[in-house]
C-alpha cells in the first residue's frame, strides 16, 4: 500500500539527499532499487550530524541491533533516532514535552533507550513467551523508551513515520497452520473462548512456543462494544503486544507508572485510520478505551515534539537540530 503521504515523504526525502548525501548512487533494500534508499555503508548519512558517533557507539555498548533498513531515508528507526536519541544528554525539554502530552506524573527524563527491553523475569522472552531475541530483533522491543522520575516510571514508545498499520498479527500467517484466520474477525467468537480460539496460544511447534500476551490483557466494558475482531488481527499486531508488555510490566510492581504509547506523524492518515476495520476510527483517541489495566495508552505526534522545542528552546541550544529537522522532516 502506497498512500498519498507516502510519496510525500519519498519526494521530501529525494530532495534533501541532493544537498547533503555523498553519493547519487542508489542502495537496495528488499531486492528494490530506490532513490530515497541509500548504499547500506552510508546508512550514518542519514543521521544528525552530533548523533553519528554517539548513536553507533550505544549500539555496540547496549548490544542493541539497528534495524535493518536504516540504510533508508524514509526509515522510522532512523528518525526516532533523530527526533528522540539526540536528546540523551539534554533531557529537560523532553520532560516538560512528556509531562504535558503524556502524563503530569512525569518530572524528569532518567535515561533515553533505543529497543528497550527488560532484563530478568521482565525480558519478553520470559514476560510474553517470545523466542529468545535481542534487542531490536526478534522480539517486542519498544523502538524508544523514556525512564522517567528517578526510575520510577516507564514509557514505552512505538515510533511510526509512513507506516501504513501496526501489522498484522503472526498467528494468521498462512504457514503458521491457522486451521481458520476468518474467526480472528469475529472478536466475540474469539474472546468468548481465548484459550482455544487464539492460534497464538495454540502453536504447534516449539519454534513458535505460545504467546503470553493474553495473559496481561483485559478488555474493557467499551472495548467489548466496539470491537469488530480481535484487536491484533489485522492492522494492530504490535499495538497489541506493546500493550501486553506494558501490561506485565506494570503488573511486576517495579515502577509505579507505566504507560505505552505511540509517536507518530500527524499527516499519516493511514496510519491514523488503519485500525478502522477493528471498529477503531482513530487509534490515537480509541486505542487506550480497549482496556483495564494498570498500563495507560497515550500517543504524541512528531510535529508536536519539534514544536515543543521550537517554542521552550529559550536560548537558542537547538538552532542547529530544529534547521536540521526542519529541512529533512519538514516539520
Amino acid at each position: 500500500m502506497v498512500s498519498d503521504f507516502d510519496k510525500h515523504v519519498a519526494k521530501q526525502q529525494i530532495e534533501w539527499r541532493k544537498s547533503n548525501i555523498s553519493t547519487e548512487e542508489m542502495g537496495v533494500q528488499n531486492g528494490l532499487k530506490r532513490p530515497w534508499i541509500l548504499p547500506e555503508n552510508l546508512w550514518k548519512e542519514g543521521l544528525w550530524e552530533r548523533i553519528k558517533d554517539s548513536l553507533p557507539e550505544y549500539l555496540k555498548k547496549e548490544e542493541v541491533q539497528r534495524h535493518k533498513g536504516c540504510h533508508n531515508l524514509k526509515s522510522s528507526w532512523m528518525l526516532c533516532a533523530n527526533l528522540y536519541f539526540s536528546f540523551r544528554k539534554d533531557k529537560d525539554l523532553l520532560a516538560g514535552f512528556l509531562n504535558k502530552f503524556v502524563s503530569n506524573k512525569i518530572k524528569t527524563v532518567d535515561r533515553i533507550e533505543l529497543e528497550y527491553a527488560e532484563g530478568g523475569k521482565l525480558n519478553p522472552a520470559e514476560l510474553l513467551g517470545e523466542p529468545q531475541g535481542t534487542r531490536g530483533a526478534n522480539q517486542t522491543s519498544p523502538d524508544v523508551a523514556f525512564v522517567v522520575n528517578g526510575g520510577k516510571g516507564l514509557i514505552l514508545t512505538e515510533n511510526k513515520y509512513t507506516e501504513h498499520s501496526f501489522y498484522p498479527c503472526s498467528g494468521r500467517k498462512p504457514d503458521f497452520g491457522n486451521p481458520n484466520i476468518k474467526r480472528c474477525l469475529d472478536f466475540g467468537f474469539i474472546h468468548d473462548d481465548i484459550k482455544n480460539n487464539c492460534h497464538l496460544l495454540n502453536w504447534e511447534n516449539e519454534s513458535r512456543k505460545n504467546r503470553k500476551y493474553w495473559d496481561y490483557i483485559r478488555i474493557s466494558d467499551k472495548g467489548r462494544q466496539i470491537l469488530k475482531r480481535c484487536p491484533a488481527a489485522t492492522s494492530g499486531y504490535q499495538l497489541f503486544r506493546q500493550q501486553a508488555l506494558a501490561e506485565g510490566i506494570a503488573e511486576s510492581g517495579k515502577y509505579e507508572f507505566v504507560i505505552s504509547c505511540v509517536a507518530y506523524d500527524q499527516d499519516n492518515q493511514t496510519l491514523i485510520s488503519s485500525l478502522e476495520p477493528t471498529g477503531i476510527d482513530d487509534f490515537t483517541t480509541g486505542w487506550g478505551s480497549l482496556f483495564e489495566g494498570k498500563a495507560g495508552f497515550k500517543s504524541f505526534s512528531h510535529q508536536q515534539w519539534v514544536d515543543w522545542v521550537r517554542q521552550h528552546d529559550t536560548q537558542g541550544q537547538w538552532k542547529e537540530w530544529l534547521n536540521y529537522i526542519g529541512q529533512r522532516y519538514g516539520y
